[in-house]
């Protein structure tokens, strides 16, 4: 019996293999943030002439983590990137579906930017008045209600009397996770989350809650088209990763938060509010199997990629610091693999 099951294995890792073979590129999904390097790094990859370019599709960092685990063969992706680190859940679905080793690889650091138009006047937003914008339910008066902010100025009068018009993305990304993370429940208020929790809920998933009544409005898992409806309407905010303020500067502009701007020191030191780290994820399984693959690891973890001086720099990833760069750049050279358990 124990000879017939790594009979079965084997023979089903050989037709893998064999399928693979049909496909001569690498295919890459996930995070919208992340898409703007892996591309250049992918374009890059593809003029040394050795390999063909890899075909990347920006899914979000949770439609691409679906796809990545769905299973193990030239019918799934090799790689997926991800504007956050890869939940219990995902793994989950991973192991499920035969995909046993995965290799986690931080690309770099990044700075949610809350922006507006370039024509519109400067201004800087706590936390908690970006959540009580945002929210679904907020406490007023000692009491949770449904929101009741329509303005800005209804939120706190040093604010414009504007319309509150926020686009956001959707729940399936990265960037939304990451903004629930550090924004919705930093921001969420201590009388709310007592009011949850007595309510019997989890203060945590409350707050991360955003409204449904127009004034948060999901855009899509396309960055550069909240760019262009930023740029077109003064009144308007979005957020987004901080390659896509780096690239369009001449149309939109940061908001503080805290009193802080994103920027390169800030978000590598963290002492910008909305700073997190970015990441891809490699089936280990695939690489010898689809062309490229480990050489890809290479070209995206070198110095000329990721490094303080690299062309992805350039575009707007804020490198890792030099210990941190130099144990990532060990791992992806060793193709090592983390826990999915």
């Amino acid at each position: 019996m124990k000879h017939i099951k790594i009979t079965l294995s084997v023979l089903a890792f050989a037709i893998f293999a064999f399928n693979a073979q049909a496909r001569d590129q690498i295919k890459i999904v996930g995070s919208s943030t992340v898409y703007p390097y892996a591309t250049v790094v992918a374009e890059t990859f593809g003029k040394t002439g050795k390999f063909k370019t890899p075909v990347i599709e920006s899914t979000g960092t949770g439609g691409g983590m679906k796809l990545f685990c769905a299973g193990v063969g030239t019918n799934h992706p090799d790689i997926t990137n991800a504007s956050r680190a890869i939940k219990s859940k995902e793994k989950a679905l991973c192991e499920k579906n035969g995909v046993a080793e995965i290799i986690e690889i931080v690309v770099g650091n990044d700075g949610i930017s809350f922006a507006h138009s370039v024509n519109s006047p400067d201004i800087d937003f706590s936390k908690e008045q970006l959540w009580r914008a945002l929210a679904h339910e907020v406490d007023v008066d000692g009491k949770l209600v449904a929101n009741p902010y329509k303005k800005w100025s209804d939120i706190d009068s040093s604010l414009p009397s504007k319309k509150i018009e926020i686009l956001i993305a959707p729940p399936t990304s990265g960037t939304r996770d990451a903004w629930n993370s550090l924004v919705m429940g930093k921001g969420c208020s201590k009388t709310a989350k007592s009011l949850f929790e007595a309510n019997g809920k989890k203060a945590k998933k409350e707050c991360a809650k955003m409204r449904e009544d127009g004034y948060a409005v999901e855009a899509g898992e396309n960055d550069t088209l909240i760019v262009q409806k930023l740029a077109s309407n003064p009144d308007a905010y979005g957020f987004f990763g901080y390659s896509y303020l780096v690239a369009n500067k001449d149309k939109i502009k940061a908001a503080a938060i805290n009193g802080v701007k994103p920027s390169l020191e800030g978000i590598q030191d963290y002492s910008y509010p909305i700073a997190r780290p970015l990441f891809f994820y490699v089936k280990k399984a695939h690489i010898g199997v689809v062309p490229g693959i480990e050489e890809f690891i290479k070209a995206f973890t070198s110095k000329k990629a990721m490094g303080p001086r690299g062309y992805l720099a350039e575009i707007g990833l804020v490198p890792l610091a030099k210990d941190k760069y130099k144990a990532i750049r060990t791992a992806a050279l060793e193709l090592q693999t983390i826990s999915i358990k």
